[in-house]
């Protein structure tokens, strides 16, 4: 299976950035855009992994994402890859809030992941929602000021999703398994129990 560990916006926040998408498209209909609901955080990518190896994947994977508290994040802003300016193949909608976090729990899954025998990427983490790919690249400095600004009301991330991304499939990604992030309190007090 072709693997990958991210997160979901909530629906409200994917309608914001899809309105703000649609300007876009319309500025620059000769991407290929991405579907709304393709839409997700990758954390990090797995590439093939064996029917053999996926019990350890799955129990490396949980036990980091435990480790990890809850996000408050927001989709903010617009980039590219490569960034800078120039010819770039991917546009993509950038992330807010706790991502300083959101790096240390990529981080923690790449090393779970390799810690259960799988080659990962080495390099730096940029949180993102891909929105649209150019090939061949072209400068998309006036599709980027054509979506104008982007932010998205803050959410709470309360979990990690292993996806296996099935190319040529209409459901494009299907989630294999889901953990929560860490343990968080209730806020509340809990009433106080009566053993009379």
């Amino acid at each position: 299976m072709r693997l990958f560990a991210a997160l979901d916006p909530p629906p409200d926040v994917l309608d914001t950035l899809r309105g703000a998408v649609d300007r876009g498209r319309r500025h620059e209909p000769g991407l290929r855009w991405s579907r709304p609901r393709d839409w997700h955080l990758t954390l990090v990518f797995l590439g093939e992994v064996g029917e053999d190896r996926l019990p350890a994947l799955t129990d490396a994977l949980g036990d980091e994402a435990r480790a990890h508290q809850p996000l408050s994040l927001s989709v903010r802003g617009w980039g590219t890859f490569p960034p800078g300016g120039g010819r770039s193949s991917v546009l993509w909608a950038g992330l807010g809030g706790d991502t300083e976090a959101l790096g240390a729990l990529a981080d923690g899954l790449r090393a779970a992941a390799a810690g259960a025998g799988l080659p990962v990427e080495h390099r730096p983490y940029v949180p993102h929602v891909t929105v649209a790919r150019s090939r061949p690249a072209r400068d998309l400095a006036d599709t980027v000021r054509a979506l104008g600004p982007l932010r998205s009301r803050g959410w709470r991330a309360h979990e990690v999703h292993l996806v296996e991304s099935r190319v040529g499939k209409e459901d494009r990604y299907r989630t294999v398994r889901t953990w929560a992030l860490g343990w968080e309190a209730d806020p509340a007090p809990s009433p106080e129990r009566s053993t009379s």
